[in-house]
């Protein structure tokens, strides 16, 4: 059984502050049920990634790179085709000297 999205969202937040990063909702989708991206800052060097959930056919939660710039204002444009097409959807940006995005689920390369 999976979380709800608030409740996960929220661990994913506080496992990022007790790293020494800074987290924020920037946009609140569905409590429930709504999908998740995260922006990870990477301020030491000004780059930026985004993973995106999906799911095997397993049901098991994996993080993917759904855009390939490091760039953030594409990712920024992204995020913006994607909440038109998922008003549900959640984001989440973490900004940390490192970039870590604190996902404990497996991320897997594009």
């Amino acid at each position: 059984m999976l979380l709800a999205t608030d409740v996960w969202v929220g661990a994913l937040i506080r496992r990022a502050e007790l790293g020494g990063a800074f987290a924020v909702v920037a946009r609140k989708g569905d409590a429930r049920a709504g999908a998740v991206l995260v922006k990870a800052l990477n301020r030491s060097d000004g780059t930026s990634r985004l993973y995106s959930e999906a799911f095997r056919g397993d049901g098991e939660r994996v993080w993917m790179q759904p855009a390939a710039s490091e760039v953030e204002a594409d990712l920024d444009r992204y995020i913006e085709r994607a909440v038109r097409r998922d008003p549900d959807l959640w984001v989440v940006e973490i900004e940390d000297r490192q970039g870590r995005h604190f996902l404990v689920e497996p991320v897997e390369r594009g």
